[in-house]
């Protein structure tokens, strides 16, 4: 475990970088996209003529042989769960930020802007196991508390399991909530069914966070490469066709994810080590507010 004092210095740190961003996102991005979205249940009543006929309840049509309808209301806060992943293969970074950091600044910013909106939010930090789950609540010393959490994680376990963590998810969320799931989807595991379980309930997000190196390796004559959550070594010869073949399986593997997530009707915002997180959200805010419309 980090040291108390270091662990709050950096809270402040990342609380700051962050307040530009999460001003530009609640600027208006975050709120036309996702309040309104949530509804909770209001009442059933009988069927009048300015009624829209799609609300009817045939159920209780059905019983009273008098049509009714069923009538909903807008929540007044949205859920919003941030599932990070901290396994292992987070640790790696060619850029100023390894992965496992940006992905903490990207779910520090999303509970920023939560929190900013008064809505409430939680937090599921997860390897091959769930390592932390934190109830959603609202207040900013609660979002500091996630914040805090997020920077001192420390995973039992390295490996990664995608579909044990929206496992148990499914299981403590009654209501519908905004799910952003953050992670570098490096899991050979098989998640796509519970992907579409998960999606078809809640609002269903996905944070994609990689490396451009892990995209393409340098030339050079030898490089001996380590797998951080198995812990096996490779060696690997990055001369003659061997670059280019690690490209092409590297994204061969970045469009199965993008496929699999197009397949289960869950968005994708594609993240780089390297790159502002504003632009990719708000990339993903404006497509979001486009089809909204």
């Amino acid at each position: 475990m980090k040291d108390t004092g270091e662990l709050l210095a950096k809270v402040r740190k990342i609380e700051i970088k962050t307040k530009r961003m999460v001003d530009e996102l609640t600027g208006g991005a975050y709120h036309s996209v996702f309040k309104g979205r949530g509804i909770e249940f209001s009442e059933v009543r009988e069927y009048t003529f300015d009624d829209d006929v799609r609300d009817i309840d045939w159920n209780v049509t059905a019983r009273t042989n008098v049509p009714h309808i069923k009538k909903y209301s807008e929540e007044r806060e949205l859920t919003v769960i941030l599932a990070v992943d901290i396994s292992a293969s987070g640790l790696f970074g060619s850029a100023e930020l390894s992965k496992r950091e940006k992905m903490t600044e990207g779910a520090a910013l999303l509970a920023l802007s939560a929190i900013r909106n008064n809505d409430k939010v939680g937090l599921l930090l997860f390897t091959e196991e769930t390592e932390l789950y934190l109830p959603p609540r609202s207040g900013r010393t609660h979002g500091l508390r996630l914040i805090r959490e997020l920077l001192g994680a420390e995973g039992r376990k390295k490996g990664t399991n995608i579909a044990s963590a929206l496992e148990t998810l499914a299981k403590v969320l009654k209501k519908r909530a905004v799910i952003f799931l953050i992670s570098d989807f490096i899991d050979g595991n098989d998640y796509e069914k519970t992907l579409k379980i998960v999606a078809r309930k809640h609002d269903l997000v996905a944070m994609r966070v990689l490396d451009e190196k892990e995209l393409s390796l340098p030339v050079l004559p030898g490089l001996e490469l380590l797998d951080a959550e198995s812990g096996k070594s490779f060696s690997f010869s990055a001369t003659g066709k061997n670059p280019e073949k690690f490209r092409i399986a590297a994204e061969k593997e970045e469009r199965e994810v993008s496929e699999l997530c197009r397949r289960s009707k869950v968005d994708l915002i594609d993240v780089r080590c390297g790159e502002d997180l504003v632009r990719p959200l708000m990339s993903f805010f404006r497509s979001r507010k486009k089809l909204a419309r």
